[in-house]
């Protein structure tokens, strides 16, 4: 018991710096897991400690958690940190929103860090590529937009046109024209007549009923 005590009397007992120095030890060796452990003590024992911050946004940033990375970068600029480490945080949040394909924030915090450090020629290449980015972006979305709205107007017009073909009936295939409603009329007259011309040849045809003999 005694043991355990001493030595937990013995962690508590390092100091911020050592701890923070040996997360960074295992940073360089690329375990990350390892490093995050380190600043996330660190910070227990000096909260708001820039360092351990700004060391733990990089550790979550190789561990592809882009976005707690930006979280704990927006907690170094909201410490008292100084300019130079607020730059340095702003430029690393750009590239954890990047990677986020958040372009919007990522030309936001590049932006700042130029503010900062207006020689910042990383900084200024990353905004410059993240502007034509949006600015190719929105032509896109422009384009996408008049084309949605001149399909939308399309379907509208064919719409209408189809609502004006059913309020209207469609012409009777079998209508006859005006011409063939005469030649119908002259054919059943001349039908007619020749009937009744029939029915007047077998009435003259018929022989005389013979006289009575009494």
């Amino acid at each position: 018991m005694a043991a355990i005590l001493l030595f937990s009397s013995g962690v508590l007992a390092q100091p911020t710096d050592a701890i923070v120095r040996k997360g960074n030890r295992y940073y360089k060796a690329q375990d990350y897991d390892q490093s995050k452990d380190n600043y996330k003590l660190a910070l227990k024992q000096a909260p708001g400690n820039t360092d351990a911050l700004f060391n733990l946004g990089n550790a979550e940033f190789r561990k592809n958690d882009f976005e707690h990375s930006a979280a704990v970068f927006d907690q170094v600029l909201q410490a008292n940190s100084d300019a130079t480490t607020k730059e340095d945080a702003y430029y690393n949040k750009g590239v954890a929103m990047i990677r986020q394909k958040k372009l919007e924030e990522s030309i936001d915090a590049w932006e700042n860090a130029l503010k900062l450090n207006p020689d910042d020629n990383d900084a200024r290449a990353n905004l410059v590529k993240a502007l034509l980015e949006k600015k190719q972006k929105d032509q896109q979305n422009n384009k996408n937009d008049k084309q949605n709205k001149k399909q939308k107007k399309d379907k509208q017009q064919q719409k209408q046109q189809q609502n004006q073909q059913d309020n209207h009936p469609k012409p009777q295939l079998s209508k006859l024209s005006p011409q063939q409603v005469e030649q119908y009329l002259r054919s059943l007259i001349q039908r007619e007549k020749d009937v009744q011309d029939k029915m007047n040849q077998n009435k003259t045809a018929a022989p005389n009923q013979p006289d009575k003999d009494w």
